[in-house]
């Protein structure tokens, strides 16, 4: 069985630290990998425009390749990390030597949540209640759309409708949801993709890591919140500044692509530190042995 070490809270600050310096070392190639990612996720939405059909089915091969594509992003990072170039071949790395079906294992907790979820939100919410809110929404909607201003009153009287404690419970329970699939997939794609391991082996390793580390991936994810709050912080101003020289349609496509460019690689190179950090691997160095206290046994 794989060794997990116990890290300290610390580490999860060191691993988004980590994730950015190796964005830093190579900006343009690791960037290039995110913008590529972005592109695909952009001409999936335009295909949808042209043709519903088949922008679905441009979403759901997306949806596929996103394993494979972190995998890669994952390997883009280790060859910087090693002193080589990354290029936009690395991100085809998950088909290669087996290594697709396990990455799409990844998949699997993703859709056994969902279903679960959306099961939950009929039993706990309730089909009434879901038409309630949709009927209250629409309304609100009117509301904030007419010149006259809206009375508090009425906005009150129309959120006193809703099962807002069912509705509560049940995004309690996304909530659990999301934190089990982060915690089970963070650290799959690097044991798949340079340790050989099987999807189902990498998903409980990830887990058992996770858990064991607990207060690092809580100090990593709040690190994270902050880092993606400043980024988008950011990038709101560069779209006002190219919205104003060159519309607001270009200004999307250019956030869209910067936030993929910037986000991914680093996201990629965070989950990479803490593989390295969480694992006992073949190659690291054996712990010195202390010297015998006793004389004679010396």
């Amino acid at each position: 069985m794989i060794e997990i070490r116990k890290l300290p809270a610390s580490a999860g600050a060191e691993w988004l630290l980590s994730g950015i310096a190796l964005l830093r070392r190579a900006p343009l190639a690791l960037g290039l990998l995110g913008v590529i990612w972005g592109l695909a996720a952009l001409l999936a939405l335009l295909m949808g425009a042209l043709n519903p059909t088949l922008g679905m089915l441009a979403q759901l091969l997306l949806g596929l390749a996103g394993p494979l594509l972190f995998g890669g992003l994952v390997w883009a990072v280790r060859e910087v990390d090693q002193g080589r170039v990354a290029q936009p071949a690395h991100l085809l790395q998950g088909l290669h030597d087996g290594r697709a079906p396990r990455l799409l294992v990844a998949l699997l907790p993703q859709v056994l949540v969902g279903l679960a979820l959306g099961a939950l939100a009929l039993v706990v919410v309730g089909q009434s209640g879901w038409e309630q809110l949709g009927t209250v929404m629409n309304q609100l909607n009117e509301l904030g759309q007419s010149s006259a201003q809206p009375d508090p009153a009425q906005v009150e009287q129309l959120v006193a409708t809703l099962p807002a404690m069912r509705i509560l419970l049940w995004l309690l329970m996304v909530f659990v949801g999301f934190v089990a699939v982060t915690l089970t997939l963070f650290v799959l794609a690097p044991q798949v993709m340079f340790d050989g391991r099987g999807g189902l082996a990498a998903m409980r390793n990830s887990l058992r890591a996770c858990l064991h580390n607990l207060p690092a991936m809580l100090v990593f994810f709040i690190l994270a919140f902050i880092a993606m709050f400043a980024l988008y912080f950011a990038l709101v101003l560069v779209i006002l500044l190219v919205q104003a020289l060159a519309g607001p349609t270009i200004a999307a496509l250019v956030a869209q692509l910067l936030l993929m460019a910037l986000a991914m690689p680093a996201l990629a190179g965070a989950v990479y530190a803490a593989w390295k950090q969480m694992f006992v691997h073949s190659g690291d160095a054996a712990p010195a042995v202390p010297p015998p206290s006793n004389v004679f046994v010396a």
